[in-house]
């Protein structure tokens, strides 16, 4: 599976971005879509998921209510809609694809990375 991010840049706080990860490949064996999130000096950390398969998502508390994951089947597209930006939320964003048949959180155990796309969030 291959994965391609877009859609990162510079916003104010308080703006919206959306991301982009487009899959292609083995796109089949691909369960869960994950987004992570890399800030300078820190470790990856998880953001968000969606399931291929019925659509089921999870988010990270720091992000709820503020982000919103999405996919398009047809497309083999994962969105990942940020609105309320902080400067916090400045990272590099990275998309995953996960084949393991249960959600899991953990970077580790996802098995296809994207190259990832910087969000830049000035106060």
């Amino acid at each position: 599976v291959q994965l391609q991010a877009s859609g990162g840049g510079l916003v104010q706080a308080g703006g919206s971005l959306r991301l982009s990860c487009a899959a292609s490949g083995r796109t089949f064996s691909a369960r869960y879509m994950g987004w992570f999130r890399q800030a300078p000096g820190k470790e990856r950390e998880f953001v968000a998921d969606i399931a291929w398969s019925g659509g089921s998502t999870t988010y990270a508390d720091s992000v709820k209510g503020r982000f919103t994951v999405s996919r398009n089947n047809a497309e083999n597209t994962v969105y990942l809609q940020m609105t309320s930006l902080k400067p916090e939320d400045t990272a590099v964003y990275h998309c995953a694809a996960g084949s393991k048949l249960i959600r899991v959180l953990a970077p580790s155990e996802y098995d296809y990375w994207g190259q990832g796309t910087l969000v830049t969030v000035s106060s």
